[in-house]
């Protein structure tokens, strides 16, 4: 049977799956890329030389660096399969020239904006303690979702596909299954363990989920759509806050705070610690922007106070 694009990239995607244990998003993401450069090299991808993929790329020069830096990786580990395989015995891939990626720092959010939220979650489970169940159960959820969200920097799959017994009481930890399957222990402080007891109380006895919906788990559609309600409540601008921005507030403080950096790659879950290492920019922000307000040298000339005369 001769080897056809979807052929190969379908038993590429399956080697991703079983050998590399590839996230189902990351999957998905080269499924995509290499679909949309079999397309525009009217079904030819795996028959491709140099110059072709080099027309490809400049048909792609249009994207954002990250859009490129992901279809090159794509393309690269692709053609490496093809040759591990025998079905090409070459590699054009390995001339694409690299994509400078310059990445942002991460969003996050200071300690105050934190505060709100807590603040705003803690009135809404007061005001709700003699409401309708459904209000009770809204805002015992939603203490749950943000007490392990920000307080064990759990992903949002991560958070809506655990468990109904993944936190037990008196349990200060929970494994947790997160990118390409890999299992972590991650830690459960005491307000999100009695967040969580108190949530418990209205999962269904047969939910195979912590977090329920339906017949299946809560979405992290429906994640989103619950935090950024949150801080609309608020009175923050919803455009900075996310699940993963809470995320991102858990690493940022913690690296504040003191935390060791490796010990901050093994509790988010990252593969490499330079993922980890952006944290380390923006504490240094942080410092600069310190700096810059408390000292007196960093004050706008015209805000210095003039200086003392020697005595």
């Amino acid at each position: 049977m001769p080897v056809t694009d979807s052929r190969a990239i379908a038993l590429f995607l399956d080697m991703l799956v079983a050998e590399k244990g590839a996230a189902a998003n990351s999957v998905a993401a080269y499924r995509s890329d290499l679909q949309l450069a079999s397309a525009a090299l009217d079904g030819a991808l795996i028959k491709a030389d140099e110059a072709a993929l080099a027309r490809l790329f400049a048909g792609w020069g249009a994207l954002k660096p990250a859009s490129l830096a992901r279809k090159r990786s794509a393309l690269r580990r692709f053609f490496a399969f093809l040759a591990s395989e025998g079905v090409r015995h070459d590699d054009p891939a390995l001339t694409i020239t690299g994509v400078r990626q310059i990445r942002p720092l991460p969003k996050s959010l200071s300690t105050a904006d934190v505060s709100q939220l807590f603040a705003r979650i803690d009135s809404e489970l007061a005001d709700a303690a003699d409401g309708p169940p459904e209000a009770r159960r809204a805002a015992v959820r939603m203490k749950a979702l943000f007490e392990l969200l920000y307080g064990s920097g759990l992903r949002a799959t991560e958070l809506v596909t655990l468990p109904r017994h993944a936190i037990r009481p008196n349990q200060p930890f929970a494994i947790v299954r997160g990118k390409g399957d890999k299992e972590r222990l991650v830690p459960i402080s005491e307000p999100a363990l009695a967040a969580v007891t108190a949530w418990q109380s209205f999962v269904p006895q047969g939910s195979r989920w912590l977090f329920p919906s339906g017949k299946s788990c809560l979405s992290r559609v429906r994640l989103y759509q619950l935090v950024k309600a949150l801080a609309v409540r608020t009175g923050l601008n919803p455009s900075g806050i996310s699940p993963h921005v809470l995320r991102h507030a858990f690493a940022t403080h913690m690296l504040e705070n003191g935390a060791d950096l490796r010990v901050l790659q093994t509790l988010l879950g990252h593969a490499d610690i330079s993922t980890t290492e952006r944290y380390t920019h923006v504490r240094s922000a942080h410092l600069r922007a310190t700096v810059t307000t408390l000292h007196p040298l960093g004050a706008a000339p015209e805000q210095q106070s003039p200086p003392e005369r020697e005595a």
